[in-house]
């Protein structure tokens, strides 16, 4: 905002002004500003859904296994034990921007070795039923890291970053021709200031979106939600 307080004012002291139609902006900087949050809230819905799966197939292979008379009490603990460390490595790893997934690949990989390890105490039918959980469970926790490291293009971020800083260049000039008040001027520096603040304001929107697991903006997805055991 400091640069369109700088631009109003040499704008003013070397008078320049002229008349661009202003509906270059809203091609050059309004709608890929809007594109973006569109899409970084698309993504964090996509994100919700995905979480809700995942919580849900966790929840449904503890009943198959919980509701299993062949299997002790030291096993049903096992495996309980193993589908809570599912659930927490997962939702552990989407706070964090940077994250290795091999260890959690491994604990899921307990449950298949689990259940191909007692084929006397888990009957074919409840098996098939567990692996075709476990595909949902899988694509489930793919789909929203997939939303997690892949975000709206570094490009179109750039590029709209790019254009809010250059925005006062066009538009201040512009605004001085359109109204011609040149002796009353802070009308002129509070529409610029006013058009910047909802530029900006945009732009701190879609950044917070595009990180929705971190839990620092104030619509970011509150991961404790999908515990098992909340």
């Amino acid at each position: 905002m400091g640069i369109g307080l700088i631009v109003t004012y040499f704008c003013f002291e070397l008078n320049i002004e002229y008349n661009l139609d202003l509906t270059f902006l809203s091609i050059a900087i309004i709608f890929p500003l809007v594109f973006t949050i569109r899409s970084s809230f698309r993504r964090r819905e996509k994100a919700l859904e995905h979480l809700s799966e995942f919580r849900s197939v966790l929840k449904t292979l503890q009943y198959f296994f919980m509701s299993s008379d062949k299997l002790t009490i030291e096993e049903k603990a096992e495996i309980e034990n193993i589908l809570f460390e599912v659930n927490t490595k997962s939702l552990k790893h989407l706070e964090n921007e940077f994250y290795d997934v091999h260890e959690l690949d491994q604990t899921l990989h307990k449950v298949i070795e689990f259940t191909i390890s007692r084929p006397e105490t888990i009957p074919r039918n409840l098996r098939d039923k567990i692996f075709r959980f476990m595909k949902d469970l899988h694509e489930s926790i793919e789909n929203a890291y997939a939303i997690h490291a892949h975000r709206t293009p570094i490009s179109l971020k750039a590029y709209c970053e790019l254009f809010i800083y250059a925005f006062p260049l066009i538009y201040v000039p512009t605004i001085i021709f359109s109204i011609h008040i040149s002796h009353s001027q802070f009308i002129i520096y509070g529409l610029v200031l006013l058009t910047q603040f909802i530029l900006i304001s945009l732009y701190n929107i879609q950044n917070q979106l595009e990180y929705p697991f971190d839990d620092v903006g104030l619509d970011d997805i509150k991961l404790g939600s999908f515990k098992m055991d909340r």
